[in-house]
């Protein structure tokens, strides 16, 4: 049974959230929520795994920072965000997870990459800096506090900076119980265009989805 508090939307704190789906055995039977108000779906709390799980579940990805697919899969981010930027920019891999390879595409096309990574790169000393620009590839469908993490970013970027996110992002909430993406188990959060431009809206950023399932902010 939900609770009051289980309704309360992690992004905006709307209250009341609606029941969107309730997952089957492959997502957990996890229940999903979506929010009137910024239009996020998302898994109450108290259904969500805790860090061990989580660190377990993202240790089972490929990440080989040399690997050509996985390159190729984080270039559909990367290549849309760095016509914008200039040579020689300090950018931050926000959730790099265990391969950095974006932070190697990142240095051997001349710019400057450090990265962050609650789990495998925890060092919160760059957290201190400012940076030109900020990636976040399949991180923010992690994001237990999202209004903080996105509050995080936008604190961590200079002005007229740009912050790349990528994630699954569905045209219509019809179509959310056939899509894949919320049956792994480590997913809890779910943008639509929607949801982002909330977002932008919220930290007085401009905002383009220049391709699928990637937004582009600028400060």
């Amino acid at each position: 049974m939900l609770t009051t508090n289980d309704r309360n939307c992690p992004l905006c704190a709307a209250g009341d959230a609606a029941p969107l789906h309730k997952g089957g055995k492959a997502s957990g039977f996890r229940d999903f929520l979506h929010c009137g108000e910024c239009d996020l779906a998302f898994v109450p709390r108290a259904q969500q795994l805790d860090e061990a799980g989580q660190k377990a579940r993202y240790l089972e990805h490929n990440n080989d920072v040399d690997d050509p697919a996985y390159r190729e899969f984080l270039g559909r981010l990367y290549f849309a965000l760095k016509p914008h930027l200039k040579l020689g920019s300090l950018g931050l891999d926000y959730g790099a997870g265990p391969g950095p390879a974006l932070q190697r595409m990142m240095l051997e096309d001349g710019f400057e990459a450090r990265i962050y990574d609650i789990y495998f790169h925890p060092d919160v000393s760059v957290l201190a800096d400012s940076y030109d620009f900020i990636t976040c590839t399949e991180t923010a469908e992690h994001f237990a506090d999202p209004m903080g993490e996105f509050a995080a970013l936008d604190g961590l970027l200079a002005r007229g900076g740009w912050i790349g996110v990528m994630t699954g992002m569905l045209k219509s909430w019809d179509d959310f119980g056939s899509w894949h993406y919320h049956r792994d188990p480590t997913h809890i959060n779910f943008y639509s265009h929607a949801t982002m431009l909330w977002i932008a809206a919220r930290f007085g950023w401009d905002a383009c989805f220049p391709s699928q399932n990637v937004v582009l902010f600028q400060k």
